[in-house]
């Protein structure tokens, strides 16, 4: 069998040294990306709103490389994704990836989201989702209008208010990456989470990469706004600040975070630091093809690139040195890791013979 990546020593160190006693045996990843090359617009969108270093990681991710990745990183452990596409150009192929996630969904048992649009009408949107079993959406800001500059880019452009109503009606889940340059900390992203919490009160929401949080500056008074919320969740995906995670576990409780992936991109083999309030990703060299013009990327060699392990377990390592730093015990962690998605993926549609046959992926 081919497997998408190589795994090398130094992997399996940091494996059985800092993640693998730390996790529950059943994971449940919520953010997880599968999609075919194929569905992708065959040129680049230089007006794509939004940083391009993902890109260089896979050129796609399908869901025997996803497949193959859970074996590969947690050889000990049962993985159940939540599977949805990805299209963040206008210019991808949008029904292809949605038809692709929902048929490697019914053929190994597990959940998706649709990818939707904000120009979906309601009703568009509700045949889609029910028609295709899927257990709510995975929305995102670069498929807001093209005229919206991307620091004018709010909430609502991309996630309207009339795709709510049938999100709520229904108890659906919505997989939200907030926009904006500043993040967790802006005060329009604040504002309208507080708002959709009040008026749509059965959005099942959660707010990915802890609100995009990725270094400490990133979140100003987010959590003491948002520890009066109730409802909204937060993924953990391709985020390592442990700082955060650790705010984050203080403001609203193990129960209110979801571990996840966002796969393909946490294959990536590098360590991140923040300066100045950017979060810079260190890779070894080459590796991902010329990166000199992306402030979010830096080169290494030698014995600091051959050091370098997983995105994915910087991930883990981080929200560990936060757990222990907050006192969290082993109850916790498996809510965070498995007991709190299987809660909402149930309650959204998910049926619980799915969790029994985890083993399978």
């Amino acid at each position: 069998m081919t497997y998408p990546f190589e795994v090398k020593p130094i992997d399996h160190d940091f494996y059985r040294l800092q993640v693998q006693s730390f996790l529950p045996g059943k994971l449940i990843d919520i953010h997880t990306h599968v999609w075919l090359h194929q569905f992708q617009a065959k040129e680049r969108d230089e007006s794509l709103r939004a940083v391009t270093w993902p890109q260089r990681v896979a050129l796609d991710n399908s869901i025997e490389d996803l497949q193959a990745t859970y074996r590969l990183m947690f050889p000990d452990k049962s993985v159940l994704p939540l599977i949805f596409g990805l299209a963040v150009s206008p210019k991808d192929n949008l029904e292809a990836g949605n038809r692709y996630v929902r048929e490697c969904a019914e053929n190994r048992c597990i959940s998706a989201l649709i990818f939707a649009d904000p120009t979906w009408s309601a009703t568009e949107l509700e045949e889609k989702i029910a028609s295709g079993h899927f257990l709510g959406a995975k929305v995102y800001l670069t498929r807001s209008d093209p005229k919206i500059a991307e620091n004018d880019i709010q909430i609502y452009d991309f996630l309207p208010r009339h795709q709510l109503k049938v999100l709520d009606k229904r108890g659906w889940i919505v997989m939200l990456h907030i926009p904006r340059r500043e993040r967790l900390r802006d005060r329009a992203n604040l504002k309208q989470l507080v708002e959709i919490e009040k008026n749509y009160p059965n959005v099942k929401l959660i707010i990915a990469h802890v609100g995009r949080a990725y270094c400490p500056e990133d979140v100003g008074d987010a959590f003491e706004v948002l520890a009066e919320s109730r409802n909204m969740m937060f993924d953990i995906s391709a985020n390592t600040s442990a700082e955060n995670f650790e705010r984050l576990i203080r403001a609203v409780g193990p129960r209110r975070i979801l571990f996840g992936s966002d796969l393909p991109i946490t294959r990536m083999r590098m360590r991140r630091i923040c300066e100045h309030g950017v979060y810079v990703n260190v890779v070894p060299k080459g590796l991902y093809g010329d990166v000199s013009a992306d402030p979010h990327m830096r080169e290494v060699e030698g014995d600091d690139a051959a050091r370098l392990t997983f995105f994915m377990y910087e991930e883990i390592r981080a929200f560990r040195q936060a757990a222990l730093k907050t006192g969290l015990g082993s109850s916790d962690i498996n809510d965070v890791f498995y007991r709190n998605s299987a809660e909402m993926l149930c309650q959204a549609g998910m049926p619980e013979s799915f969790l029994e046959m985890q083993g399978g992926i």
